[in-house]
């Protein structure tokens, strides 16, 4: 399943889209204001890691397996934690 932006509304498949209130139809009922939240909650996650994904300079020019690669990220990812909290407290 993807979740995607209200852009891909009528992709079909296992993309799935927040509902999306039309013009001169009334607003969107408790419930599907209540999914739509969901849906923008999760997907600020996975824009919020592709973001920091794009500031670590490293990745850009990083050319190894995808293995390698991923245990790369996984240690900056463990590494910014540990600094954030040094930061933090």
């Amino acid at each position: 399943m993807t979740l995607a932006y209200k852009g891909y509304q009528g992709a079909g498949g296992t993309i799935r889209t927040p509902f999306k209130r039309h013009r001169h139809r009334p607003g969107l009922s408790r419930g599907q204001n209540a999914v739509n939240r969901s849906h923008a909650r999760i997907r600020g996650l996975g824009e919020r890691a592709v973001s920091t994904l794009k500031t670590w300079k490293v990745l850009a020019k990083l050319r190894c397996c995808r293995h390698r690669a991923a245990a790369i990220v996984q240690a900056s990812l463990v590494l910014q934690a540990i600094e954030a909290d040094h930061h933090s407290g």
